[in-house]
């Protein structure tokens, strides 16, 4: 029911969002001829998470051409295809909305039933996912991708993402595919094809991106706690995703993997992982999932007429800036409404971007005996 103007202002804002305030605040400054101060580049090498700070200036050009490149074509694609449908204007207005909205995966949608009545478009589908899968890879990846152009020359990231990602995807599918395939409220009444299309996209847009092309109240349990997990862990680093990383997330199997195995060092892609590495991705995840709990307790509370899983599903979706909702949203009280602002406040920002904030830096000058503590 936002008019144009008011529709406009929530794509600016998904758009701001979704590259990220330091990508604008360098290409901004760079445009107004400001040099960028030593601060000011650690804090963008956090950003974009880089190494040096040599290529920040190029990093930042890198994403904004990439960003506008893609929604060129997104939005020649979907307003051609929804011509003869909408008109030339309404198509194409329609087209760059849905095109920012997935590129940078904020689900927002212009009808109230999502894309539910594309269900089995291949097109609308196939474009869709696109964009937001190519926006959740992360910007890395794709500059690492076009500077080498050879998977042996890629980095570890970069191969972990996009073989972690076809994984990831791939599972998701074929679970959904199999739970919901005689659900006569979501699959069973479509065709073979149909099946997949809707598949697919289930399977895909819970890391962040957060259209739908199935009613979610509908769906079965099995795939809603999949779905739970799929948000959490969300797309990659320096991508318009959130969650905790899909990296993140290998990065800690990989661990738990090597500690049964009695490696302490272990390899991805013939690289050795850092221990402050896995250090971070612990302390990022149990952040993470420490506010997801505090904020399903205080819902319960807030919420008490809601069901369990709605409530789950409702906070784990915001802290992934996700936008899947069972239908709570609307419901919420206001103080349930400002617990998920909070959440999807904490989710944009990142948990550890919070933590290093509120938490004050201090260098230990005593080293104390170490002490072997038995656990589990």
């Amino acid at each position: 029911v936002f008019t144009p103007f008011g529709q406009m202002v929530i794509a600016a804002l998904i758009q701001v969002g979704g590259l990220g305030l330091m990508t604008f605040a360098v290409v901004t400054l760079i445009a107004v001829g400001s040099k960028i101060s030593f601060l000011q580049q650690t804090a963008v090498k956090e950003a974009f998470n880089q190494t040096d700070t040599s290529s920040l200036v190029s990093t930042a050009k890198a994403v904004m051409v990439f960003a506008l490149l893609v929604e060129i074509a997104g939005t020649l694609a979907l307003g051609l295809y929804w011509l003869s449908e909408l008109g030339w204007q309404q198509s194409f207005f329609h087209a760059l909305f849905y095109t920012i909205s997935a590129f940078n995966n904020a689900g927002f949608a212009l009808s109230p039933d999502s894309l539910m009545p594309y269900v089995d478009d291949g097109f609308i589908n196939l474009v869709i996912t696109g964009l937001f899968i190519t926006g959740g890879l992360g910007f890395s990846v794709w500059i690492d991708i076009v500077k080498k152009r050879r998977w042996q020359s890629l980095t570890a990231y970069s191969k972990t993402m996009l073989a972690g990602t076809l994984i990831i995807n791939v599972i998701a599918l074929l679970l959904i595919y199999a739970i919901e395939y005689s659900n006569p409220a979501t699959l069973g009444n479509l065709d073979a094809t149909g099946k997949w299309l809707a598949s697919w996209f289930q399977a895909v847009t819970p890391r962040t991106a957060g259209f739908n092309t199935l009613d979610i109240t509908a769906l079965r349990d099995g795939s809603v706690t999949l779905m739970l997990l799929l948000m959490f862990i969300g797309g990659g680093s320096m991508s318009t995703a959130s969650g905790i990383k899909l990296v993140t997330f290998i990065v800690l199997l990989l661990a738990t993997y090597n500690y049964f195995r009695r490696d302490p060092a272990p390899t991805l892609f013939q690289r050795t992982i850092r221990q402050d590495t896995i250090t971070k991705a612990l302390a990022l995840t149990l952040i993470s999932a420490g506010v997801t709990w505090l904020a399903i307790f205080l819902l319960t509370i807030t919420e008490h007429h809601a069901s369990f899983l709605d409530v789950v599903f409702e906070a784990v979706s915001a802290l992934g800036t996700v936008g899947l909702s069972r239908g709570l949203t609307s419901e919420l009280s206001n103080a349930g409404e400002g617990i998920i602002i909070i959440l999807m406040y904490v989710g944009r920002l990142g948990p550890l971007t919070l933590a290093y904030f509120l938490a004050s830096p201090r260098q230990r000058r005593v080293r104390y005996p170490e002490s072997k503590l038995p656990i589990g």
